[in-house]
């Protein structure tokens, strides 16, 4: 027994804090995601919405400490119950979301691995039986000498951590718009790649009786008429990992025509009305400059044209914005307002709007 409890506290404490230090290195990208949980078509807690940032911060600190203390046996009994809760309050979730199709990725590792609602599930139930061995074999778990000093000093070092990605951006980029990327090249599909498969289940009224004819798309011929159909997906096809990238004005997608563009800086917003306001004044400055330098210079935002008009005004933002799928803004980077360089679609410079002043001109 006492060799299952030290495998399973090994493997169940360096999952922790893998899955705790990917969320640490994004605390901001996390928060969406929670975002995503608490919405009205989720688990409509949409009250909790303006605690997500505070609520991922906490959580991701939490599981990645509670990893080390289990490792170093650090308050065995209080690590094991807090396990124990939390995995099943995932193990939860992760079945709701799977079963309802609600949240199709549940974050549990950020952007670095992408798993499937029913993934998602299978591993929380690994990890609970895991878990579960944990606990009732707990008297067996044994405490290093350091065990104290070394989860503090691994919680200081979290909160470390994560107000610098907070107040800068992730250390490392998982997201397909990290710097060096090219985004028109992220929105291809290569030749051969897997097409989605679907199945078609075609609802006929031949006589007074209803007729199904299953096919994989062709319009079956059936002496009836027509009631209904329904698509059911059997194989997904490949998805390139940019495939909601547009930058549309006035009705127009422009996206082909900036990809060409040389030296092009972008004011990145999601929402402009909750943009950071000293941000804004620093990008203004960065923008006037890249304009002087012979850059151009265009803004980047889900924002209504509405919203962004007074704001314009007051800042002096002297350029057009364009429009994007709020979703889309929020995974290219996670500051608002935030600074990009482009050159004919790649990713030269990405900067918070903390660090604006380091923006790098040629």
């Amino acid at each position: 027994m006492k060799h299952i409890v030290n495998i399973s506290r090994i493997l169940v404490g360096v999952l922790f804090i893998i899955s705790g230090l990917i969320k640490l290195n994004d605390p901001v990208g996390f928060s969406f995601k929670l975002e995503e949980y608490f919405s009205p078509g989720v688990l409509n807690l949409d009250f909790l919405t303006p605690f997500a940032l505070a609520i991922a911060i906490a959580l991701v600190i939490f599981e990645t400490v509670l990893g080390v203390m289990l490792l170093l046996g650090y308050k065995p009994k209080f690590t094991v119950w807090s396990l124990l809760l939390m995995i099943v309050f995932f193990t939860f979730l992760t079945f709701y979301s799977a079963y309802f199709n609600k949240v199709t990725d549940c974050g549990c590792f950020g952007d670095a691995i992408k798993l499937t609602p029913w993934e998602s599930f299978s591993k929380d139930v690994v990890l609970l039986l895991l878990i579960l061995i944990l606990f009732f074999g707990r008297k067996y778990i044994s405490t290093f000498k350091i065990a104290r000093i070394g989860s503090y000093l691994a919680l200081a070092l979290c909160v470390i951590y994560v107000y610098y990605v907070y107040n800068h951006l992730p250390v490392v980029d998982f997201r397909p718009y990290k710097i060096g990327a090219n985004i028109f090249d992220g929105m291809q599909v290569p030749e051969g790649a897997p097409e989605a498969v679907y199945e078609y289940a075609w609802k006929f009224d031949v006589d007074g009786e209803e007729k199904i004819v299953t096919t994989n798309g062709d319009y079956p011929t059936v002496d009836g008429e027509f009631v209904d159909v329904e698509t059911t997906l059997i194989q997904e096809g490949y998805v390139p990992p940019i495939h909601d990238f547009m930058m549309e004005k006035n009705g127009t997608d422009f996206t082909a025509e900036i990809m060409t563009w040389e030296n092009v800086v972008v004011v990145v917003s999601r929402d402009i009305i909750k943009a950071n306001r000293e941000g804004l004044q620093d990008i203004k400055e960065v923008a006037d400059e890249a304009k002087n330098r012979g850059y151009k210079v265009i803004g980047l935002s889900a924002s209504s044209p509405e919203e962004i008009a007074p704001i314009k005004e007051k800042y002096g933002l002297d350029f057009d914005f364009y429009f994007c799928d709020l979703t889309t803004v929020k995974t290219i980077v996670r500051s608002n307002p935030a600074l990009l360089e482009l050159n004919k679609g790649t990713i030269i410079q990405k900067l918070h709007n903390n660090d604006a002043d380091e923006f790098k001109f040629k």
